[in-house]
This record gives C-alpha cells, sequence and structure tokens, in this order.
C-alpha cells in the first residue's frame, strides 16, 4: 500500500510547476484575505477573548489548502488537489480544533512569541525545497517518491501549518 501511495507519474512530475500555477494564484489571492482576516481575528480575540467561529473556519482553511497545495507542488502528495481546503480530501491532512477561549495576554503578544517558531519554519522551507528538488529528480527517473523525501517534506509542511495555525488562529 505505501509504494502505491509513493508512485508518481512522470509526466505530471514533469509538469509540477506548471500545474501548480492556478494555485500559487489562488494561494496568493487567498493570503491576502487571510492577511486582513488574521488581523481581524486578533482584534476579536484580543476583545472578546476567543475567535470569531466565521474567521477561524475561514483561517482553517486557508491553512488546510495551503497544506494540499505545497503538499502537491513538492510532491509530499500525488492528486491534484482543490481549490477550497475542504477536510477529508486530500491524502496530507491537518486537523485544527474549532475556536476556544484564548489568553488576552498571550494573544496580544502573540507575533511576538511566533518569532522562533517562524525561524524553524524558515529552516523547514529551506529542508522543503530540496525535498522538491531531489523529489522532481527520482519521481522522474524512478516514478516514484523516496519514502524518506516524502516523510521528510511532509514533517516539513505540518510543522509550517502548525505555526501559521498558531499565528493566524
Amino acid at each position: 500500500m505505501t509504494r502505491l501511495r509513493l508512485r508518481r507519474s512522470r509526466l505530471t512530475v514533469f509538469f509540477r510547476f506548471l500545474l501548480f500555477l492556478p494555485h500559487l494564484v489562488w494561494l496568493a489571492l487567498w493570503g491576502i484575505a487571510a492577511a486582513f482576516a488574521a488581523v481581524a481575528n486578533w482584534f476579536a480575540t484580543l476583545a472578546t477573548g476567543h475567535s470569531p467561529a466565521a474567521l477561524h473556519r475561514f483561517l482553517t482553511a486557508y491553512v488546510r489548502y495551503s497544506v494540499q497545495a505545497y503538499a502537491f507542488l513538492f510532491l509530499v502528495a500525488n492528486p491534484f488537489p482543490g481549490f477550497v481546503g475542504a477536510p477529508g480530501t486530500y491524502p496530507v491532512e491537518v486537523e485544527i480544533d474549532g475556536p476556544e477561549r484564548q489568553h488576552r495576554a498571550k494573544t496580544a503578544f502573540r507575533l511576538f512569541l511566533a518569532v522562533p517558531a517562524f525561524i524553524i519554519a524558515g529552516a523547514f522551507s529551506t529542508a522543503l525545497q530540496i525535498v522538491g528538488v531531489f523529489g522532481w529528480f527520482a519521481g522522474l527517473a524512478l516514478g516514484r517518491m523516496p519514502l524518506g523525501l516524502r516523510n521528510l517534506g511532509a514533517w516539513a509542511i505540518r510543522y509550517e501549518a502548525e505555526t501559521y495555525a498558531y499565528f493566524f488562529l
């Protein structure tokens, strides 16, 4: 079963970045909206002590979608992802709890508290790019993604998703 999940079509591997371009545009547009939503969520959470449900759902879908799109780009997962970030629709999935009560002082300083995590996420982003390059060559040569590269890529994507979920939500 694992071997089947590691198989990659050489044709889709070769054109992976071109296939990713619509997702890149959608990520950029959704990312702009997510930045505004994150600011609104921060103020609302600071004022009320919990994240509004609508903003939480929107930001959760954005984090989930970015995980799915980047898993596709960096060959961690194979099928072409959808554009809505729906839960349970992609092999690489992130689960984010619903809105809970937040400590206001921690919310106020969340940007500063997230700085070390963002630094580490930057290092994992570099590792993910290396996974993508080596995975691309391996996918072309072997028709599959090596298990170790796939696992490293999944781990890097997971850490970045946790960082952004902490920051946004």
